[in-house]
Order: structure tokens, then sequence, then C-alpha cells
């Protein structure tokens, strides 16, 4: 006859198993789940593009790319370009850095919210 802390003990390991065995998803397959933003083609150095209105993705150097949030800090407007180091705001002249998103020129108070990303074969997601 099997003791309560011997079954609990038997049913444990059997389901720790069950969890190390458990098929998990290829990260390529994961990674492929999150939409392409956009690819480093697309992205000119210095430059940037804003993404379906919710984010800005800059080139600021060679091999680098970062990614921010479109709407203004100031007052909620999404930023319309990016061109000599700035991303601009085209409603009350707001600039922010395109390396950092920190406010470059106001009235907006407060950088632009940076997004994670990750680069897999020229395509950029968030991570």
């Amino acid at each position: 006859m099997l003791t309560r802390r011997a079954l609990i003990t038997r049913g444990s390991a059997v389901g720790a198993g069950v969890v190390f065995l458990w098929p998990r998803p290829a990260e390529a397959e994961a990674e492929a789940a999150k939409p392409v933003l956009a690819t480093t083609k697309s992205i000119p150095l210095g430059g940037g593009k804003i993404v379906k209105g919710k984010y800005v993705i800059t080139h600021p150097k060679k091999g680098v790319y970062k990614c921010f949030s479109a709407i203004c800090t100031h007052q909620g407007c999404t930023v319309a370009s990016v061109s000599k180091g700035t991303i601009n705001c085209p409603c009350h002249g707001s600039r922010f850095s395109a390396t950092t998103g920190k406010v470059v020129n106001g009235p907006a108070k407060r950088p632009l919210a940076a997004k994670k990303i990750k680069i897999s074969k020229g395509a950029i997601r968030l991570a």
C-alpha cells in the first residue's frame, strides 16, 4: 500500500517528466508568429520609417536599428518623419533623437517610449 507521501512524490516526478517532454514550438516558429514591422533594407541609413502609425524604426548608424512609439508625448499626434537625426512631430514641432528617443526640441517634455526589436534575416519584429 502506498503512503500519501509516496503517492505525491511519484505523481510529482511523473508530472515533471510530462512538462519536460511536452513538445515546444521551435524558436523560429514562435518568432515567425510575430508580424514583420519592416525590413532592414526599407529603413534608410540616417533616416527612419513610420510603421502602421504605431511605431517609428530608425537607422541612426550602420548596423544599428532602433524602435520607438510613433505617438508624440506632447499631445498624442503621430510623428511624421525622420531626418537629420531626429524624429519629427508635425503638430507642434517636437523633435526626438533618432538614437535615444529623448526630446531634442519641445514642447514635448518626455521621450518617445522605446520598443524592443529583434532582427532576423533582415526582418524587424518586436521582441
